[in-house]
């Protein structure tokens, strides 16, 4: 054997055998390890806690904040039922902003445009008549000189005895509960300074009518089906389920006829990659004409 090779052995034989000094690492073992680990285990939950931002609770005095958040929690921009309808409401010869927000084939929109806008927007004797301007002229007429306590006008309060003329009407001033109405098919009405909302009942999705049964085999469930319109369709998910994380996207399929396809799927529950291959799928069908669901399993 070499030199050389005895030079590489030998050092090789030192790194492995040399002595080394102990390294304190200066940490012991706790005599009860059970409590340690709930101790960490709360930590962390506390520090998730902090990242977390907090869900608010009741509503907002502004109407631009309750907007944003609304638009948020159903997903507005990409949800294709969830319609807003802003406009400004007429009460006592003032105008405040407010907007509507309900979903399509839940609601009847007869009810919204004759019970809901007509009184809200309109100017008519119920939003312009003041009776304390009425009672003050009248006073001075009979030359009559008194002092009256003139009781503070409530916004809140007025719109709901006199531009409210529907017959379930509730003021709620939390965001879970107005959101259950919603989903079941109400509409909620929102108005500028006001730190509650109306939830008001314009039920109008489809049901079933009364019907003797065509046979006595199958007695569970509603034997409900999907019909030829598209929202009537997407209603009948909606009521099956009352959830705002339901997104519904309407997607046109077909250069002539442009029909319109609903890809619905849950938020956070979905994967988003296979609903983003769904879309990518549906955007690129090359057709000029959809005739039913059959066509589109048969090109994809």
């Amino acid at each position: 054997m070499d030199n050389t090779k005895k030079k590489n052995f030998f050092q090789f034989f030192n790194t492995i055998f040399e002595y080394k000094e102990p390294i304190n690492y200066n940490f012991s073992v706790p005599e009860n390890v059970d409590e340690e680990k709930d101790k960490h285990i709360s930590y962390e939950h506390e520090i998730k806690d902090q990242e977390l931002p907090n869900e608010p609770k009741n509503i907002f005095t502004s109407l631009n904040d309750n907007l944003e958040y609304l638009k948020v929690r159903y997903n507005a921009l990409i949800n294709s039922d969830i319609l807003i309808r802003n406009f400004t409401l007429t009460a006592r010869n003032k105008q405040y902003n407010a907007f509507l927000l309900y979903i399509d084939g839940m609601v009847d929109t007869t009810l919204i445009n004759d019970y809901v806008l007509n009184p809200l927007m309109l100017k008519n004797r119920a939003n312009s008549f003041d009776s304390d301007e009425e009672k003050v002229v009248s006073e001075a007429i009979n030359n009559k000189i008194s002092i009256k306590k003139v009781k503070k006008f409530n916004l809140l309060d007025y719109i709901m005895g006199n531009l409210m003329p529907q017959n379930n009407v509730k003021q709620v001033q939390e965001f879970d509960k107005l959101i259950d109405g919603i989903n079941s098919g109400n509409c909620a009405l929102f108005i500028d300074t006001l730190d509650s909302a109306f939830d008001i009942d314009v039920k109008g999705f489809k049901q079933r009518s009364v019907d003797k049964p065509a046979n006595e085999i199958v007695v569970r469930g509603s034997q409900e089906a999907f019909t030829e319109n598209i929202r009537t369709n997407t209603s009948l998910i909606r009521r099956l389920i009352n959830n705002e994380n339901l997104i519904i996207e309407n997607i046109e399929v077909g250069t002539l006829s442009k029909t319109k396809c609903a890809v619905c799927y849950m938020k956070d529950i979905a994967n988003n990659e296979l609903v983003s291959e769904t879309r990518f799928r549906l955007n690129n069908v090359n057709i000029d004409y959809l005739i039913s669901s059959r066509s589109i399993r048969t090109i994809n």
